[in-house]
């Protein structure tokens, strides 16, 4: 099961490096067209809530971190907060990104087959390849 580990200062400009790895990971792995937007889309929305719950906590920058694992038919994506050296933040950070309804509302509906799992501090997303049409890997 290949995995990228990439782990960032919560600054929104990351965001989008964020994604693009994201969608590089994804693409590898060979997700069709329409799965890699739906892909970005919610990346770059769970790292937003990563980077903007950081910035709620005072006096703690910390790190966002985000995990990314394919394994045959499924990406699963984790972004969490944690601080400057990889430990978790304290529960009372970690509450924090489960309170935007919208945002969680924007990531269900990008993440297609299965509801994001919220977990302190951070987010859990999961995409099945499709095996028909688009998101069907290249013959070798």
């Amino acid at each position: 099961m290949p995995t990228v580990d990439l782990r960032f200062t919560p600054l929104p400009e990351h965001v989008r490096t964020a994604r693009l790895v994201a969608v590089s990971v994804a693409r590898r792995a060979g997700f069709g067209e329409d799965q890699l937007d739906e892909i970005r889309i919610a990346i770059g929305e769970a790292c937003a809530r990563a980077v903007s719950a950081t910035d709620a906590v005072a006096g703690r920058a910390g790190l966002v971190d985000m995990r990314l694992s394919d394994d045959e038919d499924r990406l699963d994506v984790t972004v969490l907060r944690c601080g400057e050296d990889g430990s978790p933040l304290p529960e009372e950070a970690a509450t924090a990104t489960t309170e935007d309804p919208l945002s969680l509302a924007l990531m269900t509906g990008a993440a297609g087959s299965s509801a994001p799992a919220v977990a302190p501090g951070g987010v859990r997303l999961t995409w099945v390849r499709e095996r028909d049409g688009a998101g069907a890997p290249a013959p070798a």
